[in-house]
């Protein structure tokens, strides 16, 4: 019996690992990954972080480097494994959870492992979960190789012929620049690309952000809904150039799909050789579905401040779980240390 498990060692369940340490009493945080930083080491091997390394470090360890420095995802995932070392977190790896289930005052939480129980459990999975890819994807010729956002590494796992990236957040963008340096590169986006800059003189965006109140602006906040409308811009200019360039062309939304020709709206069709879905991802919250009320219709966790609707049950490292910080990993520290104090109270 633990006073609490957390379920996910990513930067969520590290930081909250950091203020339960301090709390004294017994928890586990379990991972189904073999090893910490497994999902960031994973992701594309370009991918660059655009919040500043000032920005991106978790409660009681900076990250080193230049603060207004850009961090690589394996910056990050070698900084997550130093943390849990450093602190000599508690986690458990290789253990996938299957289901948990609330009886009385204490949660089962069945695992390919072992089986736990628990005064109070928090999910800190985070929102990557499952790869979001649309359904006429299916209608898609076998001989167009087909990649996720999230399955993409470099180049070098194309084939021969053209490129189509769908999806206008950073992640495409990011991507669609770099394969416009050797492929015919199209992005499809379903509104108009707003650019922002990573830096303005020598500080980062996110230092101004901070010093204007964006990062603290609350969900339910006139500045926060404002913001959430209007999504993230492009942090950056590479994409700008590549597009002023003509080595990536913007295309409208793509919206079908048969044999190697894809459908966008205000254009006729086009015909793909690959295609990388930036799709974003869609949550799984499939191990909760014995206990009821705790998600919505669209499939996310009904919470105030990762406080769940079941006593005992919290989330954590959801974007805007509080505020904009909320997706930043200093942001999840914030957020970490509230639930904290609920749970000492």
């Amino acid at each position: 019996m633990y006073n609490t498990i957390v379920v996910g060692a990513g930067q969520a369940g590290l930081s909250i690992g950091y203020y339960l340490k301090k709390t004294g009493r017994d928890y586990l945080i379990l991972d189904m990954n073999q090893e910490i930083g497994q999902v960031w080491r994973e992701r594309y091997d370009s991918l660059i972080l655009f919040t500043s390394k000032q920005y991106s470090s978790l409660p009681g360890l900076t990250l080193e480097g230049d603060p207004n420095s850009l961090p690589t995802k394996d910056e990050i995932s070698t900084y997550l494994k130093r943390y849990a070392e450093m602190y000599d977190l508690p986690v458990k790896l290789n253990t996938e959870v299957y289901q948990i289930k609330k009886t009385g005052k204490y949660f089962t939480i069945s695992t390919n492992q072992l089986e736990y129980k628990a005064k109070n459990v928090i999910i800190a999975t985070g929102p990557f979960q499952h790869p979001k890819i649309p359904v006429f994807a299916k209608n898609l010729s076998s001989d167009v190789l087909q990649l996720h956002s999230s399955e993409y590494r470099n180049p070098t796992q194309l084939i021969e012929g053209n490129v189509l990236v769908v999806g206008g957040g950073n992640s495409g963008a990011q991507i669609a620049t770099e394969v416009s340096k050797e492929r015919t590169t199209y992005l499809s986006t379903s509104q108009k690309l707003r650019y922002m800059p990573l830096h303005i003189g020598k500080r980062s965006m996110f230092w101004w952000f901070d010093k204007i109140g964006i990062l603290s602006a609350s969900s339910s906040s006139f500045l926060g809904k404002r913001i959430q409308k209007q999504g993230d811009p492009i942090f950056g200019n590479d994409l700008k150039e590549a597009i002023v360039e003509k080595n990536v062309k913007i295309v409208g939304r793509a919206f079908d799909a048969k044999g190697t020709t894809v459908f966008v709206k205000e254009q006729d069709q086009l015909k793909i050789q690959n295609v990388i879905w930036a799709t974003g991802f869609k949550p799984d919250y499939e191990f909760l579905g014995t206990i009821e009320g705790v998600i919505n219709h669209h499939g996310f966790p009904i919470h105030k401040r990762g406080i769940s609707t079941i006593e005992g049950l919290f989330f954590l490292g959801l974007p805007w779980q509080h505020r904009r910080g909320s997706a930043l990993l200093q942001g999840i520290g914030y957020d970490a240390k509230f639930l904290i104090n609920h749970l000492r109270q």
